[in-house]
């Protein structure tokens, strides 16, 4: 039950703050939060990661279901870790990647496009979707390299 209501949660986290951006800034509009570190700028991406396959929105449709039909089979899937604290992490590091691509599908296919808006300068404009996917994408490497596979 737990993992349902963390499920639930990031997602609505995700949808609930893209909403609330595109309600009140207008494309490519950007309010200071920190001046010249952190902005909330409002971007519509019509591709993936830095902008890579723009309009090409179906291909990446397909790309995400069946990103998420794999970490579906790889969260059912029960792996043999030794230690809980493994065996949780790995859920936890999967259960992330899933929300930021089902949150991610959501606007690919409520808009076509995604919604983007924490804005750091440095880095291309990304959400809260996309910060689940590198988190659970660090935890997963984590565990591989604790586990030896990636020594």
């Amino acid at each position: 039950m737990g993992k349902v209501f963390l499920i639930v949660f990031f997602i609505l986290l995700d949808q609930t703050s893209k909403i609330a951006i595109v309600k009140k800034l207008y494309q490519n509009e950007s309010i200071p939060i920190i001046s010249n570190v952190f902005h909330i700028t409002l971007v519509y991406n019509s591709g993936s990661a830095f902008g890579f396959f723009r309009n090409q929105n179906w291909i990446l449709i397909y790309i995400s279901v069946f990103a998420i039909i794999f970490l579906l089979f790889l969260f059912v899937r029960r792996p043999k870790f030794k230690s809980y604290f493994y065996l949780h992490t790995w859920h936890f590091a999967l259960l992330l990647i899933l929300c930021g691509a089902t949150g991610n599908l959501i606007d690919r296919i409520r808009l076509g496009y995604i919604v983007d808006f924490l804005d750091f300068r440095i880095w291309p404009v990304f959400n809260f979707a996309d910060v689940m996917i590198t988190g659970g994408v660090f935890f997963l490497l984590f565990i591989l390299f604790k586990k030896g596979v990636l020594a």
